[in-house]
């Protein structure tokens, strides 16, 4: 991935969006640089009685706009918000599908944490209630995490390089950086992006035991990053797909070129191990900046984990001073995320979509119910800034030990 003189390198093309904040690229952009909060009270049926009281839900969405019939009986909510954004983001690209053409020369890569909880349980209260008759044959596949790579590919009649990452909230980015590796390794084009849906009841009885989840019960106080008042997150529905391609080709058939891909890296250090973070989280920044040959004072803007659990927000804040010096107390930080909860895998494709808009449109999104910051950070509140950033880092670590790094960098002819 990185800029060395002939390597191909993986743009983003194509963007597509399914958010609590915005259905569609524009509405997400629009909304995020408003800085507006859409976190609200679980209005779902059969969760009205969990101690988790808010999370960023998407309203509004019919998945019949966007998804088959025969498709729409056979999948879960995750998928259907897959299915949207893919298309959304294919039909941004502009990536010619020519049905004569060479169908081995585009894939589909997505990442998922918790699969088609919604649909399973539905399947599963048949089988208890009414027996084994009255269980579609569609359990079998839409709960699975692979389901929306399948679908994605299927529709689309792409027989490239396909996969998933089976991951928690890194998964986001892990899967970008797989995508982009298929690029540089010679793949025309990859669909790529993560999207949950996890607030239906099973799947929010899986996340209660989180000490990191936040029990608050107005949306307000709920999801406070980098605050000395918070005290965890609230999760989120939706996410966002992309179309990569090799940088020189998108550019000779006249593409847009959003954002490259330059530079990503992972680490492990263990589930809710916060403070040992820091140590995983700096060697992922530094990793990727290296594959990006990007010294850390370019870093113009970063996309920060924000998990709004004191002692994980100070491992973010160390990490940063650990890798970019001087510079970590003046470069801009955002999390928009704070607005619309952190929708786990789809949360740091999200994160991407704001990211790699941001460089495009030079503005940077502010965090949304910022109630100041506790650390030494140049953290965006109020209002978005109008800036030029040319290099963004965007980062994330999920609650079973993973963290990860990816660094964007603007269209150079831009």
């Amino acid at each position: 991935m990185n800029g060395s003189a002939g390597r191909r390198r993986a743009a983003i093309t194509g963007i597509g969006v399914v958010a609590p904040n915005g259905v569609g690229t524009d509405d997400f952009w629009k909304a995020t640089c408003q800085g507006t909060s859409v976190l609200a009270p679980i209005d779902r049926e059969g969760c009205e009685q969990f101690p988790l009281r808010i999370a960023g839900l998407v309203r509004g969405f019919d998945p019949a706009q966007f998804v088959e019939d025969r498709v729409l009986v056979a999948t879960d909510r995750f998928t259907h918000f897959a299915l949207a954004a893919a298309g959304m983001a294919l039909d941004d690209s502009g990536l010619p599908i020519d049905p004569d053409g060479d169908p081995f020369g585009i894939g589909v890569v997505t990442a998922a944490g918790s699969g088609g909880g919604e649909f399973g349980q539905r399947e599963l209260q048949q089988l208890w209630s009414q027996g084994p008759h009255h269980v579609g044959p569609y359990q079998s596949i839409a709960w699975f995490y692979a389901a929306s790579t399948g679908q994605i590919s299927i529709r689309g009649g792409f027989k490239g390089p396909c996969g998933v990452v089976a991951s928690d909230e890194p998964g986001g980015l892990d899967a970008l950086a797989h995508a982009a590796r298929d690029v540089v390794r010679g793949t025309s084009a990859v669909v790529v992006g993560a999207a949950e849906a996890p607030i239906a009841p099973y799947s929010m009885v899986c996340q209660l035991g989180y000490p990191e989840l936040s029990t608050a019960a107005e949306a307000e106080q709920a999801y406070l990053p980098f605050a000395k008042q918070a005290d965890g997150f609230v999760p989120a529905e939706g996410g966002a797909f992309f179309v990569l391609e090799d940088e020189t080709t998108a550019r000779a058939r006249g593409a847009r070129i959003r954002a490259v891909v330059a530079g990503h890296a992972a680490t492990f250090t263990g589930a809710s191990r916060w403070a040992e973070s820091r140590e995983g989280l700096a060697h992922a920044m530094r990793s990727a900046l290296a594959e990006a040959d990007c010294p850390p004072e370019d870093v113009d803007v970063v996309f920060a984990d924000a998990l709004a659990v004191p002692e994980a927000d100070r491992a973010e804040a160390l990490a940063l001073a650990d890798v970019l010096g001087a510079h970590a107390a003046r470069v801009a930080v955002t999390a928009p995320k704070a607005g619309i909860g952190r929708a786990y895998c789809g949360a740091s494709a999200l994160d991407t979509a704001a990211a790699a808009l941001a460089l495009e449109q030079g503005l940077i999104p502010p965090t949304p119910n910022a109630g100041g910051c506790a650390y030494d950070l140049d953290l965006v509140t109020g209002f978005a800034r109008t800036t030029a950033p040319r290099t963004a880092l965007v980062l994330s670590r999920g609650l079973m030990g993973s963290n990860s790094a990816l660094v964007l960098r603007a269209d150079s002819r831009s």
